[in-house]
């Protein structure tokens, strides 16, 4: 017998209250599990509870037996108890907007294209639970955004690194998003998607051009860090550069044009052929003793850059609800035109 009371099924409430419901333990659900017995009624009621959410209830205190508090997922239920369970009204998924300074390059009803500024995270995630370019975004137009899969939030069909700045394309609409999303996913295969970035690196390579065809995946070691991998692991990434400024022997200013949008292609890809990004804490740290070699100026200029020398500085596509060709250019920020200056006095 199954008896229920309070607002709704536990799945969830409409007025904004706690949902509460009671069931009581059959003969043939006795010994169970605490979270086991509550993920079958949970289903068998209509509610999309898994095992791992009643397990957070659970040691949140939301569950009772016979009216006493258990927070032990492991307790067995005996038959003939009653066990009630509370569930707090979900929280909005969609993150508060924040009125925080965008640089719009370009918007309409569908999209818009950004300058993102470095040091700005794109996702809220644990330790960036506010303050993202998502909060920023909802705050800059979240009552012009129609929804991307029935929720008012920006569309992101690719990121920037936090220590990245540069143009990125966000969806305002449900067909904008599926457009941008197809287009990224093409790899500008037959849809025309260009991305060129502007990085300063480590070195001067021995020939104006070339291409790194490595496939990338997590490392074997360090999770956080990405590598070059065998092909049956990873991802396949190509990264086009040519050198557009030598400085000295000991740096270059590289223009790095993406045929696939990987985790980290540029600084994984470029450190893979001797030439890391200055600046780059993960992937050149090999090369941080080159910095002493650098006149006062430009050592100066890398210490005030605290990242790395990377800019997303060229974005075309086509727009994915009129058709229309668009590109867009923008300058590396201060930092890194300080940096660049910096460099180019170095002779030799």
């Amino acid at each position: 017998m199954r008896t229920g009371s309070g607002h709704s099924a536990p799945g969830g409430v409409d007025d904004g209250q706690p949902a509460s419901r009671n069931f009581r333990v059959e003969l043939t659900r006795s010994d169970d599990r605490l979270d086991r017995f509550l993920a079958a009624e949970a289903q068998a009621a209509g509610a999309s509870l898994s095992r791992t959410r009643l397990k957070a209830l659970i040691e949140a205190g939301a569950v009772t037996v016979d009216g006493a508090r258990v927070a032990d997922a492991n307790f067995s239920v005996r038959a003939g108890q009653v066990i009630s369970l509370e569930v707090p009204p979900a929280i909005d998924a969609t993150p508060a907007g924040e009125d925080i300074p965008l640089d719009v390059v370009f918007e309409d009803a569908d999209l818009l294209v950004i300058d993102k500024p470095a040091g700005l995270v794109v996702h809220p995630a644990a330790g960036h639970a506010a303050g993202t370019l998502v909060n920023a975004l909802i705050g800059h137009c979240g009552e012009s955004l129609s929804g991307i899969g029935g929720v008012k939030r920006p569309g992101i069909v690719h990121r920037l690194d936090k220590d990245t700045s540069g143009l990125m394309v966000v969806a305002k609409t449900d067909a904008a998003h599926q457009g941008l999303a197809k287009t990224f996913a093409d790899h500008g295969k037959t849809l025309g998607l260009t991305r060129e970035y502007l990085a300063i690196c480590w070195g001067v390579p021995d020939r104006p051009s070339g291409v790194v065809d490595a496939p990338l995946g997590r490392h074997a070691v360090d999770r956080e860090k990405i590598a070059i991998v065998p092909a049956a692991r990873g991802r396949h990434a190509v990264t086009h550069w040519r050198v557009v400024e030598r400085f000295g022997a000991l740096a270059s200013l590289i223009a790095c044009r993406l045929e696939t949008g990987r985790t980290h292609q540029i600084r994984v890809h470029m450190a893979s052929i001797g030439h890391p990004l200055l600046g780059d804490p993960v992937y050149g740290q090999g090369f941080k003793s080159k910095a002493a070699r650098l006149p006062p100026a430009a050592q100066a200029a890398l210490k005030a850059l605290a990242r790395q020398a990377l800019h997303a500085a060229v974005l075309g596509f086509e727009h994915p609800v009129t058709g229309e060709p668009l590109r867009f250019e923008r300058a590396p920020p201060r930092d890194m035109q300080i940096l660049r200056a910096a460099l180019a006095a170095i002779e030799g």
